[in-house]
């Protein structure tokens, strides 16, 4: 389907990823790098911010699918040989060693910098759907933690694998983990084994809320609720994220009191007389890009 809301014109060109628009106001973006089972690279951890944070600006875009290319992984994590020639290199003997307040500062910053580019997805404007496949470990979990919809397949397994090489995970998933799911001893459990775990058990803990039978149709799902999501007013789609997002971490009083200031700005938007008369009128109703 040829999108048209103009994102055919702009270009939309990032390395490691492939960036399409199968129907109006839905994005879909897909990992690709499927002959190292889309393992990141530090150039795919900025691309991926980059490319959120474009999205989550986008007034063509209302949601977004994650997946990733190939079928055998959605991503395997870090490019863990990459990175123990750099991140985690050991220091050289022989070498003069680098003071330990300014390596730690060195590695402070690269690890902050790494987070903001996960956290992007997380501050997306717009709703992510993340569809996970195949093998779907370490960093593939921290990214799912940063989408607001998670969907699987009956074949994905996933790990947080980071004490298998000796780090406790520091990208996103011991913040935001016990916060998605229904047992903080099922989320203390798979990160400190690292034990691989399947689509029914991360159902039956609430990490994922659809299983599907293959990827095809576990993408092909994640774009049905994206469609759903887009035909909705953006104004109300919007708030409806960042108000859910900031209650989560928060007490009701102070959800319920940012609730009440984001709206009164908000319930304003001529999006709700033309919900409210799409509805009275059984037709679609249409809205304005934001």
């Amino acid at each position: 389907m040829s999108p048209s809301n103009n994102q055919a014109e702009e270009k939309w060109e990032y390395e490691y990823f492939n960036i399409t628009f199968p129907a109006e106001y839905v994005a879909h973006v897909e990992i690709n790098r499927p002959e190292k089972l889309n393992a990141f690279i530090e150039k795919m951890w900025l691309n991926l911010s980059l490319i959120f944070n474009r999205l989550s600006h986008s007034p063509s875009v209302r949601a977004i699918v994650l997946s990733g290319a190939g079928d055998r992984a959605f991503t395997t994590g870090l490019d863990v040989k990459a990175a123990s020639q750099g991140l985690l290199a050991s220091p050289s003997s022989g070498k003069q060693q680098e003071d330990v307040a300014r390596k730690a500062n060195n590695l402070r910053r690269h690890i902050l910098e790494f987070q903001d580019c996960i956290t992007a997805v997380e501050k997306c404007e717009k709703p992510v759907i993340v569809v996970y496949h195949g093998i779907s470990y370490g960093l593939a979990v921290d990214l799912g933690c940063a989408c607001d919809i998670r969907l699987s397949t009956t074949t994905t397994t996933f790990a947080v694998k980071e004490v298998d090489i000796g780090i406790a995970a520091d990208i996103g998933t011991l913040s935001r983990l016990p916060k998605l799911v229904s047992s903080f001893s099922f989320a203390k459990e798979i990160a400190l084994t690292a034990r691989p775990f399947d689509s029914a058990e991360a159902l039956q803990h609430g990490f994922v809320s659809h299983v599907l039978p293959s990827k095809a149709e576990a993408v092909a799902k994640g774009l049905q609720l994206a469609g759903l999501m887009a035909e909705k007013s953006p104004v109300a789609v919007v708030g409806t994220k960042e108000l859910l997002n900031y209650s989560r971490d928060r007490s009701v009083e102070e959800g319920l009191r940012y609730t009440a200031i984001w709206n009164m700005s908000m319930v304003q938007s001529s999006d709700v007389g033309e919900a409210l008369l799409g509805g009275l009128e059984k037709r679609k109703s249409v809205f304005s890009k934001l």
